[in-house]
């Protein structure tokens, strides 16, 4: 589950393992097994920021568990995963907006007030509506939700 609301990878050729950028003022890197580094510029907001992840890695790594999946047990979970998330975003956006439909090119159809936005949530999440406003809601709603549903991978490759 992510913690944090703004939390991005980082493109591989920018370090050399796993590294993450956290509301756009730390980055947290992977160096190895037991050790991850972070850097930030020094200010009250990003201060907080990186107290917040020291915390937050400091509670999970007292005890991981260690899982290990076949991988083609892994590739049917992920299926199946993708499915159930799939399932929980709608449930999510409907009980949020109301009026959710399934369209066409497996975009979602959502209607407030008159006023309508499609949101692709298979590629890319775009929303296109001609108010602005609900387009905005729409967009930030479905980040939360992804957020949520589908954290941020931490497999070190």
């Amino acid at each position: 589950m992510q913690i944090l609301e703004s939390v991005e990878s980082l493109p591989d050729e920018e370090s050399e393992g796993p590294a993450f950028r956290v509301h756009e003022r730390l980055t947290v890197k992977y160096e190895s097994e037991k050790h991850i580094s972070l850097h930030w510029r020094s200010d009250p907001i990003s201060d907080m920021v990186s107290d917040s992840v020291v915390a937050l890695v400091l509670n999970i790594s007292r005890e991981i568990p260690k899982v290990v999946v076949e991988s083609e047990e892994a590739t049917k979970t992920e299926e199946e995963n993708n499915k159930k998330a799939e399932k929980v975003i709608h449930a999510l956006l409907v009980s949020l907006f109301g009026d959710v439909k399934f369209g066409e090119n497996g975009k979602l159809v959502i209607s407030v007030d008159g006023n309508v936005a499609h949101l692709d949530n298979k590629q890319s999440g775009n929303v296109e509506s001609e108010n602005e406003g609900l387009k905005e809601r729409v967009r930030v709603a479905f980040q939360r939700i992804q957020n949520a549903v589908k954290p941020i991978s931490l497999s070190v490759s």
